[in-house]
């Protein structure tokens, strides 16, 4: 009888335990479109630090400069 306890409890422990441990960051496999319609027009996108988080910039080889979620949306209205 004890070892049918036993038993038990063992198989039970083991029923609950996770032998796979899947703590990664999932990835986004999906890129900025503000960043990707900046590249796709010629332009170099910049990313600006500040106290508020970052910002990204598009500059265009004239010297236009622009910030990139403004370009977006003013060419996508």
């Amino acid at each position: 009888m004890k070892k049918i306890m036993i038993l038990s409890a063992l198989i039970s422990l083991t029923a609950c335990s996770s032998g796979k441990n899947d703590n990664s960051p999932t990835q986004v496999g999906m890129a900025n479109p503000a960043s990707v319609y900046c590249a796709k027009l010629g332009g170099k996108l910049d990313i600006v630090n500040t106290n508020d988080g970052q910002v990204g910039y598009c500059t265009f080889p004239s010297g236009e400069k622009i910030e990139e979620w403004s370009l977006y949306r003013r060419d996508h209205k």
